[in-house]
């Protein structure tokens, strides 16, 4: 399949990204100028530090088990979970277990 996410066909996203021993891996699946999606799979003790972001982000859990802090409140979530991050928000993500997830970003006009 390569780098690119084929078109009008049925895809399992828990399918295009795999676990790497003690590492974080990325995906984007679909970018233009009104957002973005992006896979991601964390190995169990990895995660993303706190940072915020201009723009709101949903995460949802496609395997395993996360973390994920919101303005210093702690959000603990399983496969088929998801939660909204708002804008300008500190978030960080902790992998209490290997876990995948969707990042959805949707830029609004300013």
């Amino acid at each position: 399949m390569g780098d690119s996410i084929e078109k009008a066909k049925i895809l399992k996203l828990d399918e295009l990204v795999k676990y790497e021993e003690g590492g974080i891996v990325s995906k984007q699946i679909l970018k233009s100028g009104s957002g973005s999606v992006t896979l991601f799979s964390f190995s169990k003790g990895q995660g993303l530090s706190e940072h915020s972001a201009r723009f709101d982000a949903m995460v949802q859990l496609l395997d395993g088990e996360a973390e994920i802090k919101i303005g210093g409140k702690p959000f603990v979530l399983k496969k088929g979970d998801f939660i909204i991050m708002p804008a300008n928000v500190t978030h960080a993500l902790s992998a209490t277990e290997n876990f995948k997830m969707t990042l959805t970003m949707i830029k609004t006009p300013q």
